[in-house]
């Protein structure tokens, strides 16, 4: 049985096809630009735009699929709460685009697919099979997290089941979307940093362009931006180990590609965890951006 899923992200909806879950080989993918500032009605009809591109590309049709979301499905309300991509916040997302589709479709957190997927499929059974507990990061646009447990995503009884984005980190980040100050997102996200390094210099840079220039070692401001994230990385993610001790934390998202979280930022870890040593294994994720659409097929 073919499985589809897609991966709403802010600024890219993707959606795969793979053959089955015993294997799952990528058939055919698509991508299109979510555009959520054009608004809820839009995001619907992107994702229906990228079902139909695969429907004329293969000629499979799909009998449901999964997909993955910033944010979690409130169970009381029927509604997504705390997606940072604010325009589905309070919409019953699911029923509307079981509607807009025709099938039924199932939903997760972003983050918790990515996890999902890279400890069934990616980083961990290749490093670590005998893991118990795998911590999953995604920090891109926005910082979350995704917890799995043997095997099984832990979504919690209020959906928020490895949110550490939105623990406390520190006042500077200012106030968070989410409508409290200093959430680790507001700190270490990708925008977090872009931000921090135009308020030393008054030049905006994508930051790719900041780790290159702090690499080269030729610009002050960039070196000070980057070092802001391994100081703050080593301090929230040492809350995270405290509490639920993983066997492996896979980082993932556009800020995890950053070479040093893998060196000084565990450095900084050990400076912050309750031990005399840290023996997570960090990973880098196998399966790239494409997990978040891999972990929603498997749903």
């Amino acid at each position: 049985m073919h499985l589809w899923g897609i991966d709403l992200g802010g600024t890219k909806i993707e959606c795969a096809i793979l053959e089955s879950r015993k294997h799952p080989n990528v058939m055919a993918r698509q991508r299109v630009p979510t555009e959520a500032h054009l608004g809820y009605e839009h995001i619907i009809g992107q994702v229906v735009k990228i079902v139909d591109l695969l429907v004329q590309e293969t000629g499979i049709k799909p009998a449901s699929i999964g997909l993955g979301h910033p944010g979690t499905l409130d169970r009381n309300t029927g509604g997504i709460k705390n997606a940072n991509t604010t325009a589905l916040n309070g919409k019953p997302f699911d029923k509307d685009l079981e509607k807009a589709l025709g099938i039924p479709v199932k939903l997760a957190n972003d983050a918790n697919c990515f996890a999902v997927a890279e400890a069934h499929m990616g980083a961990v059974p290749d490093r670590l099979p005998n893991a118990e507990v795998v911590f999953g990061v995604i920090m891109g646009t926005g910082v979350g997290g995704g917890l799995v447990v043997n095997g099984k995503v832990v979504n919690g009884r209020q959906g928020i089941g490895g949110e550490w984005g939105h623990n406390h980190l520190d006042d500077s980040g200012g106030m968070c979307y989410c409508g409290k100050l200093g959430c680790v997102e507001t700190v270490i996200s990708g925008p977090a940093l872009e931000r921090y390094y135009a308020g030393l210099t008054g030049e905006k840079l994508h930051l790719r362009e900041i780790v290159a220039l702090a690499e080269g070692k030729t610009d002050p401001a960039a070196i000070q931006t980057m070092d802001r994230l391994i100081h703050f990385f080593g301090k929230a993610i040492a809350v995270v180990i405290n509490i639920i001790d993983p066997d492996v934390i896979v980082l993932g998202g556009g800020v995890g590609n950053c070479d040093r979280l893998y060196s000084d930022g565990v450095l900084e870890v050990g400076k912050h965890v309750f031990n005399t040593r840290v023996d997570t294994m960090f990973l880098r994720p196998k399966l790239g951006d494409s997990a978040g659409v891999f972990g929603a097929a498997l749903l």
